[in-house]
């Protein structure tokens, strides 16, 4: 019998216990390892080689739409995918543009997820039904528009600019953004300038509209600006 290996990330402890629990039934899935944040998601990745990752997008350090998109570019064999309580459009897309093979809303049934878990080690997309709905109404908006094959956006910004932007938008400072990324400040600031600069937004206020309305960041996680 083939196991599936499954990388969990999770920043919620009760959600991470419950779906450790949920999975622990299923036979042929093996949760081979847990991260709370974006970076040790990444970081659990590239050792231990997962079948599929389950991550959430509201991730500390390095969102989980992030996380994806390194996830992705370095291990192209495993699988993403998304659970979220979020089913905003901006989320989805960016899930799709990072490689995610499914979006499934934390509203699913208990038996959805590991059904979820097997389609996409077999090569298959999963949606929940309001995501998928929202998929096809889009596609079919597009090729009445005279696009028979409409393609998603490529980001605009790098891995690296992509977390200094959701440093900077969660209130850290520079001297702590560039802690937490283990580079220099004068890094950080190239980073910062970088991001301004190609989203033509020159104030912080602005970035974090920018990340929160782009799914970088949630609400819920922003931290208080410092001046």
């Amino acid at each position: 019998m083939s196991v599936i290996t499954v990388l969990l990330a999770e920043d919620h402890q009760i959600v991470l216990e419950g779906l450790k629990v949920l999975l622990s039934y299923e036979k042929e899935i093996e949760i081979v390892g847990e991260a709370t944040d974006g970076h040790a998601a990444v970081e659990l990745a590239d050792k231990l080689q997962p079948d599929v990752v389950v991550m959430d997008i509201a991730m500390p350090q390095v969102n989980g739409l992030e996380a994806t998109r390194q996830i992705i570019h370095r291990n192209p064999k495993t699988k993403v995918i998304i659970l979220s309580a979020h089913n905003d459009d901006a989320y989805v897309k960016h899930a799709l543009d990072f490689g995610a093979s499914g979006y499934l809303l934390k509203q699913i049934s208990g038996s959805a997820l590991p059904e979820a878990i097997h389609q996409v080690h077999n090569g298959t997309s999963c949606f929940s039904q309001s995501v998928l709905r929202r998929l096809t109404h889009h596609r079919e908006k597009s090729r009445a528009e005279g696009d028979p094959n409409p393609k998603l956006e490529a980001p605009v910004l790098t891995s690296r600019e992509t977390e200094t932007l959701q440093l900077i938008a969660e209130g850290n400072t520079n001297k702590e953004a560039a802690a937490k990324m283990g580079i220099s400040i004068k890094t950080v600031e190239k980073h910062r300038h970088k991001v301004m600069e190609k989203l033509n937004i020159h104030n912080t206020a602005g970035l974090t509209r920018y990340a929160i309305e782009s799914g970088v960041i949630e609400c819920s996680i922003q931290r208080t600006t410092k001046g």
